[in-house]
């Protein structure tokens, strides 16, 4: 399985549990980022997590709105963080030629 992830260009991330919303701009303590939630996200607990983020060569991650968040390269220290994987795994197959 882990060869089909590696032989597609590209991975989109639907994050449902990660919101961009925050709350009212009059109230600053309301407010929040997406950053806690990405790295609570039940995606990252998955069984094919793994080969979603290091077989394709880019790995795109949006929101619950459908907001980008950013891609594996732009998000590398957090999900290393979260995962443990080694950031240059991450970049392994980012750089790669078809």
């Amino acid at each position: 399985m882990f060869r089909w992830y590696q032989n597609s260009t590209r991975c989109y991330v639907y994050l449902s549990d990660v919101s961009i919303r925050k709350g009212k701009a009059s109230d600053e303590s309301a407010e929040c980022t997406w950053k806690p939630a990405f790295r609570a996200s039940k995606w990252f607990t998955r069984g094919w997590t793994l080969q979603e983020l290091l077989g394709p060569r880019s790995v795109e991650f949006y929101s619950r709105e459908g907001k980008s968040l950013g891609d594996k390269r732009a998000l590398e220290q957090q999900i290393h963080a979260i995962t443990g994987v080694p950031a240059t795994a991450l970049r392994e197959n980012s750089g790669r030629r078809r």
